[in-house]
């Protein structure tokens, strides 16, 4: 299986790990002996990614100036830059389109994921919908649970609106066609919840529930917690195929 490009969301300013990121954006946090956004590149490739655009903003040439074209974790690695001001997650998705020519996946800038990504894509290109969740059946565990899934759809999705029957969580990748941005304004900034949302109240956002946990760095708790874990054995979450 071709599996589809990944846009990786690296534009934030990561307020929360200051002061580490006075001086480097969040993707160059080193974790495991070296920074994240390798960890992340190495993931991806060793479940078949091949292509990846880097979206970022803060701090985002020192990123191209570490990682290149890619090619020393076999990958081809793009670039695009919101300019003067940030876009937000689905401002940053929307100014990216030009770089895909089909469905891609979208992957949080501060997510560890170690899914079946093939699987994912799978699911997805059986069915005919715009938009697609992964999520975690999380109960409160690892963050705040946001989600309440049924049926292989999201029914409600809310960072703060929060009812007893959200016991999932936004697992941090999603699977788009193109045209799920269409209504979303050009150079306007926009957060990806928003697509998320009006998808939900269209009836056309489905749900993968991934049974792996995720692991994140956007907190100094994640961050302390992933970096012990690749230190340790920075192999442990790659696929081998």
């Amino acid at each position: 299986m071709n599996l589809y490009p990944v846009i990786i969301l690296a534009g934030g300013i990561a307020t929360r790990l200051q002061p580490l990121t006075y001086k480097i954006p969040k993707a160059l946090v080193e974790v495991g002996h070296q920074p994240f956004i390798a960890q992340q590149l190495r993931l991806l490739s060793s479940h078949g990614i091949r292509q990846v655009i880097i979206s970022a903003w803060y701090k985002g040439e020192m990123i191209r100036e570490v990682i290149g074209d890619g090619s020393q974790f076999d990958l081809d690695v793009k670039y695009v830059f919101d300019g003067e001001i940030p876009l937000g997650t689905g401002g940053a998705v929307r100014l990216a389109l030009d770089l895909v020519a089909g469905p891609f996946f979208v992957l949080y800038g501060d997510s560890y994921l170690p899914c079946d990504y093939a699987a994912i894509q799978g699911f997805f290109a059986s069915e005919n919908q715009p938009g697609l969740m992964t999520v975690y059946r999380n109960l409160g565990r690892w963050d705040t649970s946001n989600v309440e899934m049924a049926h292989g759809r999201i029914i409600s999705y809310d960072k703060k609106d929060l009812t007893p029957r959200m016991e999932f969580i936004d697992y941090g990748l999603g699977v788009f066609r193109p045209e799920a941005f269409a209504s979303l304004p050009e150079g306007q900034p926009i957060d990806l919840s928003v697509l998320y949302q009006r998808l939900v109240a269209e009836h056309a956002l489905l749900a993968y529930e991934v049974k792996e946990r995720f692991y994140e760095i956007g907190s100094f708790e994640g961050l302390h917690e992933l970096d012990d874990l690749l230190a340790t054995n920075p192999d442990q979450f790659l696929e081998r195929n």
